[in-house]
Formats: C-alpha cells, sequence, structure tokens
C-alpha cells in the first residue's frame, strides 16, 4: 500500500488510481524568467521520488510538466508587470530569447540531478487558442465578468472556492492582500488581461474582447486538462501554490466539468535559508551551478 499526504484532506490517504496501473500526474514547472534555485529543484525532486515510487509500484505513469512563459505577473494581486517581459528589459533579450534560454537551463538542471522527464512538456504560449476557448466557455456559463483591465472569474458564483486552501476557516485571509480595483471580491483573479496601451508587450494575442495575453492560472487548467482529461490522479507543486494558484485552478476547472477535478494533491514545503525561505524576490537564492563550484 502506498499512501500519500493530500493537501485537499489533510490526510495520509491511500493512494488508488482512477485505472488500475495507469497514473495521470502533472507537476507545475517552472517560470523561466530566471534560473531555479535549490528551493525550487527541492520541490522537482520531491516530485521525482513521488514518480519513482509510482514506477516502482509497477504503474504506467503519464506525466504532464508546463512551461510558463507568459502571463505570470509579479503581483498574486493580477498586477504587476509580466516576469517574462521584466527580465528582456533587463537582459536586453527579446522575451522569446528569454524564455527559450531558461527552459534550457532547467532542462539541464534537471539531467544533473538525474531526475525523469515529464511524458509531455507543454508550453503556454503553445496553447492560446485552447485558453481563449475556456474564458468563453467560462464566460458562457456566467462565471466571468470585464473589467478595465481584463475577464476575470468572479468567484463568488463558485460554491466551494477556496476548499484546498481552507480560505473559509481563514475567513479569506489570503485575498486581503489583493488589491481590488475593478474586482468584485479580493479572491477573483484574471483570466486573461488587457495589453495596456501606454506600453508595447512582446507577448500579446487577439482575442474576443481585445488585445492581451492569458493569466497565469488558466494556462495550468486548459494543459492540465488537455493532455490528462477532466479527471486525473495527481497534482503537484510548491506549498505556495495553494492558497492562489492551485486554489483558482481548481475553481476554473470544476466550474466547467461539474465534477472533482483531481484525486490527490501533493506540495512541495519551503526550503528554509537563514530564517527565511529561498525566493528570488528575496534575493537569498543559491542555483545549482553556485552549489556545483562550492
Amino acid at each position: 500500500m502506498l499512501a500519500l499526504y493530500n493537501t485537499l484532506t489533510r490526510k495520509k490517504e491511500e493512494f488508488k488510481s482512477l485505472k488500475k496501473n495507469e497514473v495521470s500526474l502533472y507537476t507545475c514547472g517552472p517560470t523561466v524568467y530566471n534560473f531555479a534555485h535549490i528551493g525550487n529543484l527541492r520541490t522537482y525532486i520531491f516530485e521525482d521520488l513521488l514518480k519513482r515510487v509510482l514506477l516502482y509500484n509497477k504503474n504506467k505513469i503519464k506525466h504532464v510538466m508546463n512551461i510558463t512563459d507568459v502571463g505570470h505577473l509579479t503581483s498574486d494581486a493580477d498586477t504587476g508587470e509580466d516576469k517574462i517581459e521584466a527580465a528582456s528589459k533587463k537582459e536586453h533579450k527579446t522575451a522569446w530569447q528569454i524564455a527559450e534560454f531558461y527552459t534550457k537551463a532547467f532542462k539541464d538542471d534537471m539531467k544533473k540531478l538525474n531526475l525523469l522527464p515529464p511524458s509531455v512538456w507543454c508550453k503556454a504560449t503553445d496553447h492560446i487558442k485552447e485558453q481563449i476557448k475556456w474564458v468563453q466557455d467560462l464566460e458562457k456559463a456566467g462565471y466571468t465578468y470585464k473589467t478595465a483591465d481584463g475577464i476575470y472569474f468572479n468567484t463568488s458564483k463558485f460554491k466551494d472556492y477556496g476548499k484546498l486552501a481552507l480560505l473559509e476557516k481563514q475567513q479569506l485571509q489570503a485575498g486581503k492582500r489583493v488589491a481590488m480595483g475593478d474586482k468584485k471580491s479580493p479572491t477573483d483573479f484574471a483570466l486573461c488581461k488587457f495589453s495596456s496601451p501606454e506600453e508595447k508587450r512582446q507577448m500579446e494575442w487577439n482575442s474576443p474582447w481585445g488585445k492581451g495575453f492569458p493569466g497565469w492560472h488558466i494556462e495550468c487548467s486548459v494543459m492540465a486538462t488537455k493532455y490528462l482529461g477532466k479527471q486525473f490522479d495527481i497534482h503537484c507543486g510548491g506549498v505556495d501554490h495553494i492558497p492562489i494558484h492551485h486554489t483558482n485552478e481548481i475553481a476554473q476547472t470544476e466550474a466547467l466539468t461539474k465534477k472533482k477535478w483531481v484525486n490527490y494533491w501533493l506540495h512541495g514545503e519551503f526550503l528554509i535559508l537563514e530564517e527565511e525561505k529561498m525566493s528570488k524576490s528575496k534575493g537569498n537564492i543559491l542555483t545549482l551551478s553556485v552549489v556545483e563550484e562550492h
């Protein structure tokens, strides 16, 4: 028997896949604007150990990992600059060059750590049409509204919003740090953002609502569902994804499918360095190449 700690239930549960001896696994991949640090890589090592145990138990695994190469903004409030676009300005390269360079760097780190590659690599920019279609379907179902800067998901319309993060018990504390702007609720989130007329973006696409780019959360829902189906076994990521990213993925997916999306949610903890979590925003990171040098 294999027992897994399921974030959704906050319990250890016996693992039973939807199909006998077949496991569907989605792991949130990197946002490719910088090198992964060893705190990031800790989560990928945990996911690799999980995968190897499942393989040891004679399971066939379909493992999907995304590459976020657009739409991840510097603030969880759906504001700020796109991390890829910001890196483009800083390094004097195109956004596409930035994404390509750091995608290769991440894959090189995976090889150095002897991590098994996924069955499917999928880039957000390769799935723009599917993301637009998903937002259109949510709009038809009555879950969206339009603001000056984008199309937003109305969390009040989704009955179980926040169940992964236990937001109801926290009295929506996680949403308090999110600026309201034109949003109806602090927990509402962007499905797609409009390009600002004041700034020329390198990564933007035409949509039924105007020129813009996808929200970070919609990317994972679309790609996971495309390659693994409307229900699958395991979704992994870092603990920082629980209150916002994964919570929003569940809402925008189950709003359409009307069924439980993922059976087991597993999360990797932060790597603590001198009593603070390792984070690019804090500037206290160690990359694998630096560790190799020492």
